[in-house]
């Protein structure tokens, strides 16, 4: 059993843990806020931020139907870094559960046959934990087309 020092150590530590990734968590999402805006700018895209931080573009609104977390979602996409290097396309259909954060906030913003853009900062995209070829901490777009709703 924890005597009552070591457990406001333990305590203590775990603050100051907790308190210095937050710290770090901020300075990561101000870099990521200002790469995304300085490629907004550069590219003159009109786009309006979420409160999440996510970034958005409607080229197209689509149709009144939009999807929710609980659909299955067919679309057409291209993926790429800030300097337009393509790291994904696809046209795909996946369940909006079983993606990233900023999709699942984003393509939600679509009707279907919309079109546009998610602008992405690292914490909604893959953060320090991304698959091959997805750098750490990297800003993500996306060209968006949302062809289905099932």
């Amino acid at each position: 059993m924890f005597s009552k020092f070591k457990l406001a150590i333990l305590l203590f530590c775990t603050l100051m843990l907790s308190f210095a990734c937050s710290k770090d968590d901020d300075k990561q999402d101000e870099k990521d806020d200002l790469i995304i805006r300085e490629y907004i700018s550069a590219n003159n895209l009109d786009a309006t931020k979420t409160e999440s931080g996510l970034y958005y573009v409607i080229e197209s609104p689509g149709n009144n139907q939009h999807p929710t977390l609980n659909n299955e979602v067919k679309v057409d996409y291209t993926g790429y870094f800030t300097d337009g290097k393509v790291f994904d396309e696809s046209v795909s259909t996946f369940s909006l559960r079983g993606v990233i954060a900023g999709w699942r906030e984003g393509i939600p913003l679509f009707g279907k046959g919309g079109k546009g853009k998610l602008l992405i900062p690292s914490r909604l995209g893959y953060g320090s934990n991304p698959p091959p070829g997805i750098p750490k901490d990297a800003v993500l777009l996306f060209d968006i087309h949302l062809i289905d709703i099932k």
